[in-house]
């Protein structure tokens, strides 16, 4: 019996996210490029768009509302999210490492952030923090893949940020939490 009822709840899981989806089929998940239009969301913001947690302690659930279950704690704050899809005050978002969930808007900053080089991570590779946006600039810092940092300018080829108080340049394609291309100014 216990099978059938997880079965159950798993079918009407599946339904519920498939309404969902369809309500949001104009949804962009790919990263916007110069040419290509923007798709904006019920908020009239830009779908998809790079946001940071503003709390210690937020709950990703496998729907957007509180009766869902929760499906993952992220505990850390500053950490960058993309936000894929809006439901309400609702918001799919994904993380660096491709998991997708639902976060309360009221849980996420406007405030920008990024990861160095995530898909580097378990490697033995560095990262050059630089003193100016150009490959031959002197280094300010070395990074390990995956720290976090928050931005203070994009200009589409580098990043301005701050890594646990060293402000330097890193080469924009080196991020997951700005999009290449991607203008920010914060």
């Amino acid at each position: 019996m216990s099978g059938f009822v997880s079965l159950r709840i798993a079918a009407v899981a599946a339904v519920t996210g498939l309404a969902f989806l369809s309500a949001s089929a104009s949804v962009t998940i790919g990263a916007p490029t110069p040419n290509q239009e923007v798709t904006l969301g019920p908020s009239g913001l830009p779908l998809p768009r790079f946001v940071s947690l503003k709390s210690g302690k937020v709950n990703s659930r496998i729907g957007p509302g509180l009766s869902y279950p929760v499906d993952w704690l992220y505990l850390k704050p500053g950490l960058p999210m993309e936000i894929i899809q809006e439901y309400d005050n609702w918001r799919r978002v994904r993380d660096s490492d491709g998991a997708e969930g639902w976060v309360n808007q009221t849980l996420l900053s406007g405030k920008r952030t990024a990861i160095a080089a995530p898909w580097q991570r378990g490697k033995e590779s560095k990262i050059n923090l630089l003193a100016k946006p150009d490959a031959e600039a002197r280094t300010v810092a070395i990074l390990d893949p995956g720290v976090v940092g928050k931005i203070k300018t994009c200009n589409g080829d580098w990043c301005e940020m701050t890594f646990d108080g060293v402000t330097g340049w890193i080469k924009q394609t080196m991020l997951w939490g700005a999009y290449p291309g991607e203008l920010v100014k914060d």
